[in-house]
């Protein structure tokens, strides 16, 4: 495609149709290797992807990167939702300390096309769903709250350099640290960020609220951290690290975000968060962006977290199994 701005594009999703403007705007450049993706191209991945997408975002605020003028433009991080936006999209309104955020919420192929028509290129989701009914306040002491209580816990392995040597670190430590959550019998999936390292998530049963599912985590961490001083660390500033690689647990708090499945990242060639089984992880061709919008379709069709539980874990027994084992 080329980077005139061409004839504004309907798309048909579901019920509703969606004007993609400027369509073949180009929003990643080529070069070094990677190929030029437009808008329309994004449209496209996203119209194919949705089926696999939407899942993990129904029902989530969201925080939105966008690149109105595409990667070598300016960036900037949207979580209220502008007036401008159509009514049949969903809102959330959450708490904040004083005040509310009227957070966006993805929750069918019409929204996720409109979101590509103003430039969102990647998706961050809350780890919790919340509550659509009426808004509350965060000041509201109301723990019954659906948002208050996350349904996904996250483990962010963060590797200290860049290339496939680093990406080895990250891979020794996901098999470590999937060896430590079957001891405490947490199921857990892996996914590739797109950037440099790799997600593993556990799914909860929501009776936890974040500060008790982030002490949890910082645990494991420790655990892990403790048992490979050499080669793992959960040394929040990076000056403390040295070459270690970082378990990063920031991530499972009150509205901090981590990428959805299947977004793509704004960074060069479009890599895109990809979900990935246990097996793929011994793939000497695994590497953080090893899918892009031109193949991740092809590979969520093979629906790599297949095995994984429909319904989360309480984390009660997991915490006297980590207790025992921490003494």
């Amino acid at each position: 495609m080329s980077a005139g701005a061409g004839p504004d594009r309907t798309v048909r999703a579901g019920r509703r149709s969606v004007e993609i403007r400027r369509p073949d705007k180009v929003l990643f450049p080529g070069g070094r290797g990677t190929r030029a993706y437009t808008k329309g191209d994004l449209a496209e991945y996203h119209r194919a992807v949705a089926p696999f997408l939407l899942p993990h975002v129904r029902g989530r605020p969201l925080m939105l990167d966008r690149r109105p003028d595409g990667l070598d433009g300016p960036a900037f991080m949207q979580k209220n939702t502008p007036g401008h936006y159509p009514e049949w999209i969903t809102r959330v309104e959450v708490g904040k300390e004083g005040g509310t955020v009227t957070h966006t919420v993805c929750d069918d192929t019409a929204t996720l096309l409109y979101l590509v028509d103003q430039a969102s290129i990647t998706l961050h989701r809350w780890l919790s769903r919340a509550d659509l009914g009426p808004p509350r306040s965060r000041s509201r002491e109301d723990d019954a709250d659906p948002v208050d209580r996350p349904d996904r816990l996250i483990f962010d392995l963060d590797p200290s350099g860049e290339g496939r040597d680093a990406f080895e670190t990250v891979r020794e430590a996901a098999r470590l640290l999937g060896e430590l959550l079957d001891e405490l019998r947490l199921p857990s999936a892996l996914m590739t960020t797109g950037s440099r390292g790799l997600h593993v998530i556990v799914p909860l049963d929501r009776r936890q609220g974040f500060d008790e599912v982030r002490a949890f985590a910082r645990d494991v961490a420790d655990t892990l951290a403790d048992a490979h001083p050499d080669r793992l660390t959960t040394a929040a500033r990076k000056k403390d690290r040295g070459d270690r690689l970082y378990l990063d647990v920031q991530r499972n708090a009150y509205a901090q975000t981590a990428v959805a499945p299947w977004t793509v990242r704004a960074l060069p060639g479009a890599p895109v968060a990809a979900p990935v089984s246990w097996e793929q992880l011994d793939d000497p061709e695994l590497h953080a962006g090893r899918w892009t919008v031109a193949d991740a379709v092809e590979h969520a069709r093979t629906d790599p977290w297949h095995g994984l539980p429909r319904r989360g874990r309480a984390l009660g027994p997991a915490r006297r199994r980590l207790d025992a084992l921490r003494g």
